[in-house]
C-alpha cells in the first residue's frame, strides 16, 4: 500500500503577507517552531510563495541585509505549486524534483492544510519505504 502525503506533511500552515518584514517572519517562525511560511500572493500574482529559514540565512545573512528593512517578497521562493494530501509520497517527490522545490504546500478543498518538505519525504522513506514494500 502506498504512503500518502497526508500522514507526513507538517501543519499547521502559517500564511503571511508578502510585504511582511523578514525580521517579523523570523520571529513568527521561532515562536511557532516552524521552518517555513507560506506567502499568500493573491490571485493576481498567481497563488503562493514560500520563505524558509534557509532562504533567510542564505539571502539575508550572506548579503548582510537588514531583515527589518527587507520584505518577505524580496527573498521568497516563487512560484510554489500546491499538492494534494491524497498524493503518494512518490507523486509529491516527483513534482518537487521536476520543479526543484524543497517544500510543497498541500491544498485540500481550496484551503492550505499543510506543508511537506523533501526532508519529510526522506524521513518517511527511511522509516517505511515508499509504501509498496513497507517494513
Amino acid at each position: 500500500m502506498p504512503i500518502y502525503v497526508r500522514g507526513w506533511m507538517k501543519s499547521p500552515v502559517i500564511a503571511i503577507d508578502p510585504d511582511t518584514s523578514v525580521s517579523y517572519a523570523m520571529t513568527l517562525m521561532r515562536r511557532r517552531n516552524v521552518h517555513s511560511l507560506v506567502i499568500d500572493l493573491g490571485e493576481e500574482q498567481g497563488g503562493y510563495g514560500i520563505i524558509t529559514t534557509t532562504d533567510i540565512s542564505s539571502k539575508i545573512v550572506a548579503q548582510e541585509r537588514n531583515p527589518a528593512e527587507t520584505t518577505v517578497r524580496e527573498i521568497m521562493t516563487v512560484p510554489v505549486l500546491t499538492g494534494s494530501p491524497d498524493w503518494t509520497l512518490k507523486e509529491a517527490s516527483a513534482l518537487m524534483q521536476k520543479h526543484k522545490f524543497h517544500h510543497l504546500p498541500i491544498e485540500e478543498n481550496g484551503e492550505l492544510t499543510g506543508i511537506i518538505s523533501d526532508t519529510d519525504i526522506f524521513m518517511a522513506v527511511e522509516e517505511a519505504g515508499w509504501g509498496e514494500n513497507a517494513r
